[in-house]
């Protein structure tokens, strides 16, 4: 079989919506399996849905990447988003056309390109996903650098080079997954500026472009790993794709930005799920407290229990009867967003765990639970305590299913982490600070009531004394025993009589 491209799509017999030539209005660093899964879907939804005739040119973000495959294959690849809505299996397919070609800034001649693409009228957009630690301020770049190391830097160059062509200001979207992505953005494009001794003029134009925050919301597995399933897609379509992608059906932009952004955008004449928002606080919350809080809320028990994949819990009305309750009573109320909203978040979040493509691992999302418990969790409690004035017995649990989940017939503590064996007899390793892990260690032998008073009372974990709400120790210290002695299964349909 012939590899993807445009002439081998067509003698595929493929019938779907393909844009082969259109504008180049996106600069969008980064060409990995998020973006394309999620960026570069929403803008070749808005080629079809309301002819936006668009392409993005992605730029790869670090030496090694993807610049040759998608060139090789013409920006083409084929998306899988897969899932489950409503209870109903959703396998959908669609070939990207909104990708014209990729560069390598670290080549020469791809980095001159990249340059003349900022000068371009038909530039609008600057999207990025460069990773967490993408959005750094490296006082090592110099602004003769082709190209500086450091992302922020590449785009201090790229403003420049448009604001010397006489080029007007433009959008940049930022999708990394760090707090106030867009803002921390446009403060390291302020310090190269400031170190670079580049002009006020320049400095003025600047602040005329918009630096977007925004929430990012879709699991994306990426490339199919199994061989032989890889054969028969390839088989089915017709052609050889080597950048297949892999994303769930579930997905939702929220981008911070003026009011007009939302109609200047493509998303919304569209129909999709993009929304500008003022402020994208109160949806990160959402996500935080719902979608990870959900998580971290039920998978320590549940793995205690005897599960080991987030699925098989979406399958136990005891579990996700816990879990709904958590959310829906406990959790839900504490948020500042309209009460229909929230729910429809919450109902998507057990479609999304109840994913039969994906085989989650309880084990892999217990990776760092203290940090994750203080971040997702202990706010939606104090919160409930605060507006309810009465304890909530779910998110107790929660922390009780903590203490257990940590304490469950430690065995030795090793490089790798916190040894523990589970009630049914296996062995499990917990994975977390040293700090965390050596105390737990340290209070292997504590009764029940010394274990859970160490654990609320230690402010280097919750950056204050739990012990000091009133009834929470006495509640947690009851659910620990419930636990251990009648096991956290018990214990979960407790919250729910």
């Amino acid at each position: 079989m012939k590899a993807l491209n445009y002439e081998s799509l067509k003698e595929s017999g493929y019938n779907g919506f393909i844009l082969e030539n259109a504008p180049e209005k996106v600069m969008q660093f980064g060409e990995g399996n998020f973006l394309r899964a999620f960026v570069d879907y929403w803008f070749d939804m808005a080629n079809e849905k309301v002819g936006w005739n668009g392409k993005a040119v992605l730029v790869q973000p670090i030496a090694m990447g993807l610049t040759k495959l998608i060139n090789a294959q013409e920006g083409l690849y084929t998306l899988y988003l897969r899932g489950s809505e409503k209870g109903e299996k959703i396998d959908d397919k669609r070939v990207i056309s909104s990708v014209s070609r990729c560069l390598n800034p670290y080549e020469k001649e791809d980095y001159e390109s990249m340059m003349a693409l900022a000068a371009s009228d038909d530039l609008e957009y600057v999207v990025s996903n460069t990773t967490e630690a993408g959005i750094v301020y490296d006082p090592s770049c110099k602004f003769e650098d082709c190209p500086p190391t450091s992302f922020p830097a590449k785009l201090t160059q790229v403003l420049y080079h448009r604001f010397e062509a006489g080029k007007a200001p433009i959008v940049i979207l930022s999708c990394e997954l760090i707090d106030n992505n867009g803002k921390e953005l446009e403060k390291c494009v302020k310090q190269y500026i400031e170190q670079w001794g580049l002009s006020a003029e320049f400095a003025a134009w600047c602040e005329k472009c918009t630096f977007c925050s925004t929430l990012v919301d879709r699991i994306v597995p990426g490339r199919i790993r199994d061989p032989q399933e890889k054969a028969a897609l390839d088989e089915a379509n017709g052609y050889v794709d080597e950048l297949i992608d892999v994303g769930e059906c579930f997905g939702v932009w929220i981008i911070e930005g003026p009011a007009e952004l939302e109609d200047r955008l493509p998303f919304k004449a569209s129909g999709l799920n993009v929304h500008v928002v003022p402020d994208v606080t109160p949806y990160k919350k959402r996500k935080v407290r719902i979608l990870n809080g959900a998580h971290t809320g039920f998978v320590l028990g549940a793995y205690l229990a005897g599960f080991n994949i987030v699925r098989d819990c979406m399958h136990d009305e005891v579990v996700k009867g816990y879990m709904n309750k958590m959310l829906n009573e406990e959790i839900i109320p504490t948020l500042p967003l309209d009460r229909k909203d929230l729910d429809e978040f919450a109902a998507a979040v057990e479609d999304r765990f109840n994913n039969p493509f994906v085989n989650h691992e309880l084990l892999t999302i217990s990776l760092n639970s203290t940090a994750k418990w203080k971040a997702r969790n202990m706010p939606s409690l104090l919160a409930y305590v605060e507006k309810e004035g009465k304890l909530p017995k779910c998110l107790a649990m929660s922390l009780a299913a903590y203490i257990a989940f940590y304490s469950n017939d430690i065995q030795e503590r090793t490089e790798k982490g916190l040894v523990c064996k589970r009630p049914a007899g296996d062995i499990y390793t917990i994975s977390d600070d040293g700090w965390a892990l050596d105390f737990f260690y340290d209070h292997k032998d504590d009764s029940v009531e010394d274990l859970v008073k160490a654990v609320m009372s230690n402010e280097k974990m919750w950056d204050q004394d739990l012990t000091k709400i009133e009834g929470l120790q006495e509640e947690v210290t009851k659910d620990v025993r419930m636990i251990r002695e009648e096991g956290a299964k018990a214990a979960y349909a407790s919250c729910l009589a």
